[in-house]
């Protein structure tokens, strides 16, 4: 995915100012304070090497006169330093709630087909790890940024007015520091950044996944190849911070080089002065202590720099998810189509993007209400393709869906769920009490209705043992329920919406022989009015349907 989208430098620099827009009373603040702290730097080098020179009378001006510009030189520069820090990164954590938020519904707007394809552990990443990285740039980059080009400004201004020669030295090498070397910087480490950044993500989503699988990796000794895939993942990792780590030092180094060539060359044109008589004692210590506040100042720009490269490739990351085009997009007008009573598939062919091979190919197929319908084939042969297709995760690539005589396009994406219930092979629990679990199917739901859904589906009898009954938090609950009761949960939740059609992929994958008979039962006594779809590969749940499919060569074949 990632070689579908290039960024400039300024193209992220822009992306991330845009941003921070919400929070840029702030960012001028702590930018102005980063400003007035660094002059005042100079002001105090600058300030105090001269009431040095007058304590010794070498200067005949009243030394309390640059010693009170020295106080206030010195006590600005606290206050400036709290004020930035303080400043920058309230603005900064704001920045970074938003940006969260954002993400989410950016992850919302192009799923669920984006998240079939990416790997979960990954996103967590960039939606935490990522995001927190940027916070680099709006707290500690933006008020340097600007820094790096008055305090230079003021400085050659300064060795301007005390002889150009001074001038004329050091404007190179501030060119060189500020600008010639970060630059240079940013883009041969364009690909360092994104390396590390992508190859932490692959880590941490392996180690998630472990985590998620422990009991799998354990049960079937799989401990030491998990253990080496981990390991070699993590050696990529460190390899990629090795080379960040390399390409740090080398910038760290090489700007620290020229200040010292800085002050060299100050001594050179000093001398040189000297030599030709116009030697100016005063004006040599006030530029060597003046140039040396800049250079310090300046040559933070340098660790802002190697920042950056992890900065830089965070935000690539999080514009990549940004710029992802959704498969589907919904219509900005869209039509209703009341409860559904006939679904048609006409000529309807399918592959996955990227992918050549139909899974579907011209297949013509027609639902009506009441019809109780299953379909089995081996795994990979396009059973859970249809469902996401009647459910638009995917648009076909040609043919035609639609519900009630009406294009599937033209619905909204609210109208095509109300209408159709999924239940997939494993059902996701949120940490929260079981009845939120349940009620998420239903908006207002009440606590009778939630009941009568778990009884329905199987769970109730369940729930009533827990001490705490349907506000049982699941972050309690989940590691101890069965494969079975989660999807027992899942059922309720279907129970509970009470959908037109409902849509179930190996629903009784997880369910003992008893559980299953509950459940054939529940749906023949209160869905009989109801249209069903079902996948599975064990026939006996499919014995309570009137119409079996076999899916081949991407078509549908009627059993019975």
């Amino acid at each position: 995915m990632e070689n579908q989208f290039k960024y400039s430098l300024s193209t992220i620099i822009k992306r991330l100012l845009n941003f921070a827009r919400p929070i840029k009373s702030y960012l001028i603040i702590s930018t102005l304070a980063s400003i007035i702290g660094n002059l005042s730097h100079i002001g105090l080098m600058g300030f105090g090497s001269l009431y040095l020179l007058s304590l010794t009378c070498y200067l005949n001006i009243n030394p309390d006169k640059w010693l009170i510009l020295t106080i206030i030189s010195a006590s600005l520069i606290a206050i400036c330093r709290y004020l930035e820090g303080v400043y920058s990164h309230i603005g900064a954590y704001g920045v970074l709630a938003s940006l969260r938020v954002h993400l989410f519904s950016i992850i919302d707007r192009i799923s669920p087909a984006f998240l079939i394809d990416h790997k979960k552990g990954d996103l967590m990443s960039i939606a935490i790890n990522d995001i927190e990285t940027l916070e680099y740039f709006f707290a500690h980059t933006i008020g340097p940024m600007f820094t790096v080009i008055i305090l230079p400004f003021v400085t050659l201004i300064v060795a301007y007015q005390i002889h150009p020669y001074y001038f004329m030295v050091l404007l190179p090498l501030f060119i060189l520091i500020s600008i010639v070397i970060p630059l240079i910087a940013l883009k041969a480490g364009n690909n360092i950044g994104m390396n590390y950044r992508k190859s932490l993500g692959e880590l941490k989503s392996l180690v998630l996944e472990s985590v998620y699988g422990i009991r799998d990796i354990q049960i079937y000794n799989n401990g030491e190849k998990r253990l080496e895939k981990i390991l070699n993942e993590n050696e990529t990792v460190n390899k990629a911070s090795h080379g960040l780590t390399l390409h740090q030092q080398i910038l760290s180094s090489v700007p620290n080089f020229f200040i010292y060539i800085a002050r060299i060359l100050i001594i050179v044109v000093s001398a040189y002065l000297i030599s030709i008589n116009q030697n100016n004692p005063t004006g040599t210590i006030l530029i060597s202590f003046v140039a040396a506040a800049s250079f310090s100042s300046t040559f933070s720009l340098t660790f802002v720099v190697t920042h950056l490269l992890e900065t830089f490739a965070a935000a690539k990351r999080i514009f990549i998810i940004e710029d992802t085009i959704p498969t589907v997009n919904q219509k900005e007008t869209t039509q209703t189509c009341g409860e559904i009573k006939n679904i048609k598939l006409n000529n309807v062919s399918f592959a996955y993007p990227n992918t050549d091979v139909e899974i579907l190919k011209n297949l013509n197929f027609e639902i009506k209400k009441g019809d109780k319908i299953g379909i089995f084939g081996p795994s990979g042969i396009g059973k859970s393709t249809l469902f996401r297709l009647l459910l638009r995760f995917y648009d076909p690539n040609s043919g035609t869906i639609s519900f009630n005589h009406i294009d599937l396009k033209d619905l909204s994406f609210n109208e095509i769920y109300q209408r159709i219930g999924m239940l997939e092979q494993e059902t996701y629990l949120f940490d929260d009490t079981i009845f939120n679990n349940i009620a998420i199917a239903k908006e207002g739901a009440s606590l009778d209705e939630v009941k009568h859904a778990a009884e329905k589906a199987g769970i109730a009898s369940l729930i009533d043992t827990l001490p705490e009954g349907y506000n049982t938090e699941m972050g309690q609950m989940a590691s101890r329920l069965s494969g079975g009761e989660k999807q027992r949960i899942g059922i309720a939740r279907i129970m509970l919406a009470c959908p037109d059609i409902i849509v179930m992929d190996e629903p009784t994958s997880a369910l003992d022989v008893f559980h299953e008979k509950e459940l054939l039962h529940t749906l023949k006594t209160e869905y009989s009015h109801s249209t069903w779809l079902i996948i599975s590969h064990r026939m006996s749940i499919l014995t309570c349907c009137n119409r079996l499919y076999k899916l081949e060569n991407g078509q549908l074949i009627q059993i019975n």
